[in-house]
């Protein structure tokens, strides 16, 4: 496993310890994101207890708990014998623990599976027994709503208590890039376009192989590691999966408005919305709304997509072939795969061009937000606003082999003018993204306006 980046997070895990107090941070985010890998990097080189928690019984995981602890301290009776409840684990520590030492609970949602009161337990251990004593408790968890229930809620019992908190979230592009740092654009981007920032899914790409040999080796056949993971996660996480399952199918057919995916699936307005809040928390999709919008959360231009690019390449590939799959057919379903995916990675360009002007944004403007813009059946691929200043970006992106051309560029400001964000006294600025480069007249008219062009992720 290759471990990459994530230096804000461990800057922030090693400004906690080298402060003189308890701490309680909390670690979250999705499945399969690092959490983990994180904290095994944080600990590495310090005092520590690593406790993974289990889908067994409260019993059952305390006195595995019970064994480390005991370990740790060279107590021989306690590993033989255990603790007979949280409570005297609780008292054990504050007796114990006399210099600075990590105590690590991973997968925390499982301890509260089993044990409904769990997070008032350790509040109560927290408040009584941990709190005065030079511990480091980290407490971390993969299921994002849970986390929020039970210990980042403001009516969850250990509210309050944390000292910090970090969100754990899939890499971008060019964070990923890194694990694949000698290849081309084209092929870092064909790869995000498989798996997404998820380092798990990254850690599995061989970049000495080819793009076909490894969406074959690793989603093309029912052993595959990679073929039944989107499965897996959705019975790890919820209750019904059907029908999230059915749901998700939906969007990734195109069934974007809420309408469109009632339709597909029979559910009622009401059920949906509960179904489509769920996969929001657990940041499988998103609610995406003009970026415009004055308000975003009351928007009926809201449209639902997958937020995954490992769940989109799985939805829209490997789910539709599985019976060509299971007889063994991989090269035909290889072949209809890369007929097709360069449509994918086109999609993936214009999500990788808000990454790409972030890396730009002083030579424009600072960005409050960035987003999308539709009305009706106009478009604009990227847009970037600032309030405050009265400033607007707005951006094409175009992935295909043709130079893109002066048609394109004055399309766009086309669509700008439709745009009705503080039209008066705005300043507007233009961006051109494309695979193939630009005519030479799009160049000579980028020299003189305020219009900057970058093939692929370079400024030209």
């Amino acid at each position: 496993m290759r471990f990459i980046d994530r230096e804000k997070e461990l800057s922030a895990l090693e400004r906690f310890w080298k402060e003189n107090k308890p701490q309680f941070v909390v670690i979250y985010g999705k499945r399969r994101v690092g959490k983990t890998e994180l904290i095994k990097q944080f600990i590495k080189d310090k005092p520590h207890i690593y406790f993974l928690a289990q889908k067994i019984s409260d019993n059952d995981n305390l006195k595995m708990l019970s064994k480390l602890v005991g370990e740790y301290f060279k107590d021989i009776i306690l590993q033989s014998s255990g603790f007979a409840n949280w409570q005297t684990f609780f008292a054990y520590l504050k007796e114990k623990i006399k210099e600075k030492i990590v105590v690590v609970i991973d997968e925390f949602p499982y301890l509260a599976e089993a044990n409904k009161g769990i997070s008032s337990i350790f509040q109560a251990g927290w408040d009584e027994f941990l709190k005065e004593t030079p511990v480091y408790l980290i407490i971390c968890g993969s299921s994002i709503a849970m986390m929020e229930q039970e210990v980042l809620g403001y009516k969850a019992p250990l509210y309050g208590r944390r000292t910090g908190q970090i969100l754990v979230k899939p890499f971008d592009f060019y964070e990923a890039s890194a694990f694949f740092p000698k290849l081309s654009f084209d092929e870092r981007l064909s790869f995000f376009s498989i798996v997404g920032g998820n380092p798990s899914y990254l850690n599995k790409i061989n970049p000495e192989k080819s793009l076909e040999d490894n969406i074959k080796d690793n989603f093309l056949s029912p052993e595959a590691t990679l073929y039944s993971e989107v499965e897996f996660i959705l019975h790890e996480e919820l209750r019904e999966p059907r029908n999230y399952f059915a749901i998700l199918r939906a969007i990734a057919q195109g069934k974007a408005r809420v309408s469109e995916i009632i339709n597909e699936t029979g559910f009622e307005k009401s059920i949906l919305h509960k179904y489509l809040f769920v996969l929001e928390d657990l940041q499988i999709i998103e609610k995406e709304v003009p970026i415009t919008e004055k308000n975003p959360q009351k928007s009926r231009k809201g449209i639902y997509k997958l937020q995954d690019q490992f769940f989109k390449f799985w939805f829209k590939y490997v789910l539709p072939n599985r019976s060509r799959i299971e007889e063994g057919k991989i090269d035909v379903v290889l072949k209809k795969i890369m007929e097709d995916f360069n449509t994918v990675v086109a999609e993936n360009y214009e999500r990788v061009a808000q990454d790409i002007l972030k890396r730009h944004e002083e030579e424009f403007f600072p960005f409050e937000s960035i987003g999308r813009w539709w009305d009706r059946n106009e478009e604009i691929d990227v847009v970037a606003l600032n309030k405050i200043e009265n400033k607007i970006l707005f951006g094409e992106v175009k992935w295909s082999n043709k130079p893109v051309g002066v048609d394109i560029y004055e399309n766009l400001k086309r669509k700008a003018s439709l745009v009705e964000w503080k039209k008066e006294g705005r300043k507007e600025y233009y961006c051109l993204f494309s695979k193939s480069g630009f005519t030479d007249e799009m160049k000579k008219i980028a020299k003189k306006g305020n219009v900057m062009l970058f093939q692929k992720d370079n400024v030209i």
